[in-house]
């Protein structure tokens, strides 16, 4: 016989809240030890991230920037927590359906798990562990919650509603044959407040087991080796100093991120290796140790993300060092035909990057230092891709563990069948910095600064004009090489009123960049920076 349950239905919907947090927290505390990417949020973030439409991942980028991920995580989260309190509802009525609605999210969960590259059955274990611990969690609050429910929770319902004495709440009127439970708010609070301490602390230590510690020691034990080839001096005119204006070189904790990994994979530069097979004539597989022992090289390159639009700020210069790629793949030896080099990252992101570009002669290298440092984890540690001249989408591969020699024509990588183009040569661009756009600016004389940007080819010049007028030539900054951006700055007699400034570069090989307007998609934002400013009357 169905028993009806006087108990309200927020007392079901914390029980359900409780219990999903209790299955999460088992959950990533179990991942700690089986992998952070097999916790079963990230492995539906990570569904989602690859079943979301090209439109949905630009709007994502363009409207959160760097916090994309965040948001995503926070929504999946949110969507949890409600699923959660129904089940919790439900549950009030017949355990049996808040069991049948934690198998089904155990079911999506684990869908989700097995659809990651190189997954396996071990990788199901905090799924399923972490349902069981919800399970019993919630059948736990539910008794607590009714503690005359004795028939369907399997509890002794006659010591529970002794035990409650005074606290249990009775129903005003008790109607033969409804045979109703009797609601305890006191125990259903306290095992509410117990069930929270045992998901927070399996949360907090997962987190603290999941290999970051480990990592982030192991980070800041590296000794980088001198390089072989050291970069060029920066110029002593490369950074104009202006107020607002991009510095020459970002700071690592300024450095843009974009990419799709919703958890940082924790790479253990111990157990790092790089494996370059495929088209070659002998494959090879080099340890952390090995790449530090060849000849680096260290290069200012600036990187630019395909998702960047006309005044962005998914662009950044850094001083990166790295084993040549080039000399790596000799090493292997390249067959006849190759023209991709189709490269992997330790969560599973593809990428791929034309054999030419990477053979031409120019700094493509396997990074291991950013800026002086072993590089940050979130920016590849122990080990990235740097090509100047590409879109990162086709170069840029952070926590990189395999290289396949391949062609176009035969495999794809992770954005191409979104509808990205499978090579992405970089355009050029420039920015204003300097003023902002919407700025209030008193008359007179003005500075307007910005950057400008053309790699592997270079900036030549560039240009601003106000209000629609002449074109003027900017003073561009010295730059040690065509792989970095280049500053420039101009000045202007402002006068009162609304006025519109816009900006253009031409590279080293003569090409202005285009007026005409493109998104980032399918290969890379195109037109003229402009902006809007308001001078105020004398």
């Amino acid at each position: 016989m169905q028993r009806n349950s006087v108990a309200p239905a927020w007392a079901g919907a914390l029980a359900g809240l409780v219990s999903g947090g209790v299955a999460l927290g088992v959950a990533q505390l179990v991942a700690a030890f089986v992998g952070p990417e097999t916790f079963p949020v990230v492995a539906v973030g990570d569904v989602t991230v690859d079943l979301s439409p090209a439109p949905v991942k630009e709007f994502a980028i363009s409207a959160f920037g760097e916090n994309d991920k965040t948001v995503l995580i926070g929504g999946v989260l949110v969507v949890l927590a409600a699923v959660a309190a129904l089940i919790g509802v439900l549950a009030l009525r017949r355990l049996a359906y808040g069991f049948a609605g934690l198998a089904a999210f155990g079911v999506i969960g684990a869908v989700a798990v097995l659809t990651r590259p190189g997954a396996g059955v071990l990788d199901l274990l905090p799924t399923l562990v972490g349902v069981a611990a919800g399970a019993w969690a919630l059948s736990w609050l539910v008794r607590r919650a009714t503690p005359d429910a004795g028939a369907d929770a399997g509890g002794d319902a006659e010591a529970s509603s002794s035990a409650a004495g005074a606290a249990v709440e009775r129903p005003a009127v008790m109607r033969a044959g409804d045979d109703l439970r009797a609601f305890d708010r006191r125990r259903l609070l306290t095992g509410a407040a117990g069930g929270v301490v045992v998901a927070g602390a399996a949360a907090v230590l997962g987190r603290q087991l999941g290999g970051r510690q480990v990592v982030d020691a192991a980070r800041v034990g590296v000794a980088l080796p001198k390089p072989v080839t050291p970069a060029k001096p920066v110029p002593a005119g490369a950074d104009l100093r202006i107020n607002g204006l991009s510095s020459f070189i970002t700071k690592n904790h300024d450095f843009y991120r974009v990419d799709t990994a919703l958890i940082v994979p924790q790479v253990d530069p111990r157990d790092w290796k790089l494996r370059i097979h495929g088209m070659v004539d002998r494959p090879v597989e080099l340890t952390y140790a090995d790449l530090l022992a060849m000849p680096l090289t260290e290069a200012d390159v600036t990187l630019t993300c395909v998702s960047n639009e006309v005044g962005g700020e998914y662009v950044g210069n850094a001083r990166w060092l790295g084993a040549r790629m080039a000399e790596v793949l000799r090493k292997a030896g390249l067959q006849s035909g190759a023209d991709m080099l189709l490269s992997t990252s330790a969560d599973g992101f593809t990428c791929g990057t034309p054999v030419d570009v990477v053979m031409d002669g120019r700094d493509a290298l396997f990074a291991i230092a950013m800026n002086g440092e072993a590089l940050p984890v979130e920016h590849g540690f122990p080990v990235r891709q740097v090509v100047p001249g590409l879109y990162g989408y086709v170069s840029a591969t952070k926590w990189v563990v395999d290289l396949k020699v391949t062609r176009f024509d035969q495999d794809e990588a992770y954005w191409t069948p979104r509808g990205w183009a499978a090579k992405g040569p970089i355009k050029t661009q420039s920015r204003i910095d300097v003023p902002k756009s919407g700025a209030s600016l008193k008359p007179g004389r003005t500075t307007i600064a910005g950057v400008a940007w053309a790699q592997h080819t270079g900036v030549d010049a560039v240009e601003v004009r106000v209000d629609g007028g002449e074109w003027r030539q900017a003073r561009p900054a010295e730059v040690p090489g065509p792989d970095t951006w280049r500053q420039w700055s101009i000045d202007w007699d402002a006068a009162p009123g609304r006025h519109t400034i816009q900006v253009r570069a031409t590279d080293a090989a003569g090409r202005t960049q285009t007026e005409q307007e493109a998104p980032p998609a399918p290969d890379g934002a195109t037109g003229w920076h402009t902006i809007t400013v308001q001078v105020a009357q004398a």
